[in-house]
């Protein structure tokens, strides 16, 4: 029995050989989960599981511009039509209009002074026309690939729940990984201390820690929004800091 009921048709898939990353959508991602997702060669868009309320499906951590330390959450306001257990694909917006509004207000209060701005705001427009599907992954995903394309990655993104995979934790990891060819699966630092490596080890793939440092621009990327770097150093200072954090891993990044 497969969690995904994709199992007759699926998506095109990336060459085989590739470096898979595996990652819940986030509402505009930590700079840690940005870099992660750079790494790789394609990222699976983990849309099949539970929503998580207290997590980053639906929010984002601010950091002011010029005092980062001073932060404040950016949250979209979300109903779960099927209670606790309802999937992050199926989470609705509550309120998408009023919800846009103050996602729109809340990015140009932060990063509306960056010089880095008429950039930035060109993605966030993006971003802010999803509001009109009404589903909170659809914003947040959205918010991530677009952060993704501004550090010129090339990758590609696939949607679990469009490929078949078993329950289990890291047995559906191992899973989404086998059936999209991947030669690697490039696992974060939360993921490490939960991760069985063995439903990979059993398909021949292998598991590559990603752990950035805690110095400099990643002294605070665990914690704030992605934003705020791309606001205060601009788009191609972090693509290069993340560029070199994924060859630091001897990763070769799938970025232009």
């Amino acid at each position: 029995m497969t969690a995904s009921p994709a199992v007759s048709s699926l998506p095109d898939l990336p060459e085989p050989g590739g470096l898979c990353a595996i990652h819940q959508p986030n509402l505009f991602p930590r700079l840690t989960t940005l870099a992660k997702l750079f790494s790789a060669d394609y990222w699976i868009v983990l849309d099949d599981v539970q929503f998580t309320r207290r997590d980053y499906q639906h929010r984002a951590r601010l950091g002011a511009l010029d005092e980062p330390d001073r932060r404040q959450w950016l949250t979209i306001p979300t109903c779960l039509p099927h209670g606790r257990s309802t999937l992050i694909r199926d989470a609705l917006i509550d309120d998408p209009d009023r919800a846009r509004r103050k996602t729109a207000g809340m990015l140009r209060q932060h990063y509306g002074a960056s010089p880095h701005w008429p950039a930035l705001a060109l993605v966030l427009d993006q971003v802010l026309d999803t509001f009109d599907t009404g589903r909170t992954a659809a914003v947040a995903a959205t918010s991530t690939r677009l952060l993704l394309d501004l550090l010129g990655w090339q990758g590609q993104i696939l949607t679990s729940s469009d490929l078949p995979s078993r329950p289990g934790r890291s047995q559906r990891l191992a899973d989404l990984s086998a059936v999209t060819g991947a030669r690697a699966y490039v696992c974060g630092t939360g993921g490490m201390t939960y991760l069985d490596p063995a439903p990979f080890a059993a398909k021949g793939i292998d598991v590559l820690p990603f752990q950035p440092p805690t110095t400099n621009i990643w002294s605070s990327s665990r914690r704030l929004s992605a934003l705020w770097a791309m606001a205060a150093l601009g788009p191609q200072d972090v693509a290069a800091f993340t560029q070199r954090l994924a060859v630091d891993h001897g990763l070769p990044v799938a970025a232009a």
